[in-house]
């Protein structure tokens, strides 16, 4: 359990989530997000040169990757701050957020920024020498497609370990509807009031096309539509399967950004000083082979443990659900209402750009429990490899 790790209200930033091979499409993920948290500290009137720390949160290879953490931190204006890049599939934001609050709760470093940035749109193709290939031919891999299609070590999809998820727990087609149907209703709450909870956290992005013209994107690209006729009207993505591709998230762009600090520091530099938000306790888990979705309540129960609290406290329950079937997992087995779990929307509506996806969530839900006048908020959300990662957050 963290006691000294603390976040600023509205000392964060998402930008809006855009579509693959969108608007985003050929703006390199690093450069974007410096770009980003450089105009969102000039919009707080923050000195960039006071963050002792950058953590940055990639997970798809963009040009000059190798150098990501100090040159993202140069390039937002902490030039003299070292920075460090982590990448853990879809729990990196999870994972980056706990580990700046390690290093305060240690007292490594004071102030930190995590920046959260990627790029799934035009993904790197790799080519490795391969001299006993036929005639020389080398080893090519897409670097998100060939990924997300197969798993090295379960050797499936990603799909298919929800699916298997599925199987196993009695989940059926009609439940994966619902619920998207129903994620669909939450993230419309979010557009209410010409968009007064997004923007509460929501960043514009700004693209430059060229020397004299730039755009600027204020809102999501890409959400479909979503009704219980239009899915029901759809073929599973795999034969058998209850999930179609209305059940299932999609590739997106975007970045997100999150100070992480001392409980004075946080004080100085949030936008309500009555507003308090600790980091608390961090959980993950693994499970069997090719059953990612099964991950993420074992990793909520060990966050949750850690914090000290139970289901039952929590004020807002926040998750990355790549398929409809991870919340309906999750919900039976920690006794949840899958109802009330992600207002406001989640991944499965509004895209996964990786990296960002738990940054955003979490943002989400601090704003909520903020509305609500304080409490617990647990975000859960599976990666890669069966995996899970949670973080449990108090708003006072």
């Amino acid at each position: 359990m963290l006691t000294k790790a603390f976040i600023p209200y509205r000392g964060y930033y998402s930008t809006p989530f855009v579509k693959w091979q969108g608007t985003l499409a050929n703006e390199n993920a690093i450069v974007l997000g410096a770009a980003t948290s450089k105009r969102f500290f000039a919009s707080k009137g923050w000195d960039p040169k006071s963050i002792e720390y950058v953590l940055v949160g990639s997970t798809v290879y963009q040009p000059s990757w190798f150098y990501t953490g100090p040159w993202a931190a140069a390039m937002m204006g902490a030039e003299n701050s070292p920075g460090v890049l982590i990448t853990q599939a879809c729990s990196t934001s999870a994972f980056s957020i706990y580990q700046a609050g390690q290093g305060i709760e240690t007292g490594m470093f004071e102030n930190s920024w995590c920046l959260l940035a990627d790029r799934c749109s035009n993904g790197p193709h790799a080519i490795w020498p391969n001299p006993n290939g036929p005639g020389g031919k080398p080893i090519a891999e897409d670097w998100f497609m060939d990924n997300v299609n197969k798993d090295p070590w379960a050797g499936q999809a990603m799909i298919q370990t929800a699916e298997n998820v599925s199987k196993e727990a009695g989940i059926t087609r009609e439940e994966c509807d619902a619920i998207t149907v129903r994620r669909y209703e939450q993230y419309q709450d979010a557009l209410a009031n010409d968009r007064e909870f997004q923007k509460r956290y929501m960043f514009p992005v700004e693209v430059q096309l060229s020397k004299k013209k730039t755009i600027t994107v204020e809102a999501d690209e890409g959400v479909m539509p979503t009704t219980a006729e239009g899915l029901a009207a759809l073929r599973p993505v795999l034969p058998d399967g209850v999930h179609t591709f209305g059940a299932q998230t999609f590739p997106a762009d975007g970045n997100t950004g999150i100070s992480v600090t001392t409980r004075d520091k946080a004080r100085e530099l949030s936008a309500d000083k009555s507003i308090e938000i600790q980091l608390l306790s961090f959980g993950y888990a693994r499970t069997k082979k090719a059953y990612m979705a099964a991950a993420v309540a074992p990793s909520a129960q060990m966050a949750l443990d850690r914090a000290g609290i139970k289901v039952g406290d929590l004020k807002a329950v926040k998750t990355h659900n790549p398929f409809a079937a991870n919340d309906i997992a999750m919900a039976k087995t920690l006794g949840l209402d899958v109802n009330s779990m992600n207002n406001y929307g989640s991944s499965l509506i509004y895209g996964h750009p990786q990296a960002p996806t738990g940054a955003r969530l979490m943002i989400e839900g601090i704003e909520e429990v903020a509305q609500k006048g304080g409490g617990y908020l647990l975000f859960s959300g599976c990666a890669a490899g069966d995996t899970a990662a949670s973080i449990v957050i108090k708003v006072n």
